[in-house]
């Protein structure tokens, strides 16, 4: 089994789009570990908000078919890929890590670059694996989100509720 991080984003109905992927998700790997929910601006291109959150699991599912499955969630979610980055999303599911792994791997980077370079990304990570290490840098997410200069991108937290159970709060 390797613990696997996912970034989940939606800025189209995000709450139901998150909901739906949890769902699948949860039929999928069983036990989730879940983040907080944050509201964040793009970067680097005009859209609308998004919401984000980090999802942690155990698989012993293969990282090819990792990525497959996660490609046909952002496809049954109706994800729009004409082009790097649509004005809105209905979905976007990153894999972040997959255990230790480090490197390029077909199609696949890890761990993903963006979880050094976005609060939207790193926070929640920070929190559904605070302990795990980063496979290159060797310092904990929580260590890299404690260092992290996130004054260019603001988070907000976001009241979130998945099957009666409270994932996060405003404020």
């Amino acid at each position: 089994m390797v613990w696997v991080n996912l970034g989940l984003g939606s800025n189209i109905n995000p709450k139901q789009n998150l909901s739906s992927c949890l769902d699948t998700l949860l039929l999928q790997f069983r036990d989730l570990s879940l983040s907080s929910v944050f509201r964040s601006q793009a970067l680097g291109y005009e859209s609308a908000d998004y919401l984000n959150m980090a999802v942690g699991f155990n698989t012993d599912m293969p990282l090819q078919e990792l990525g497959m499955l996660l490609k046909k969630i952002e496809d049954k979610h109706g994800r729009d890929r004409s082009t790097s980055h649509p004005p809105a999303t209905t979905l976007d599911i990153d894999l972040l890590t997959y255990g230790d792994k480090a490197g390029r791997f077909d199609n696949i980077i890890l761990p993903r670059p963006e979880i050094l370079e976005a609060a939207y990304v790193l926070k929640p990570l920070s929190q559904v694996a605070s302990r795990y290490k980063h496979p290159v840098l060797k310092k904990t997410y929580a260590e890299l989100w404690q260092a992290f200069d996130n004054t260019a991108q603001v988070l907000t937290p976001v009241s979130f509720t998945w099957h009666e159970r409270v994932i996060s709060k405003n404020g």
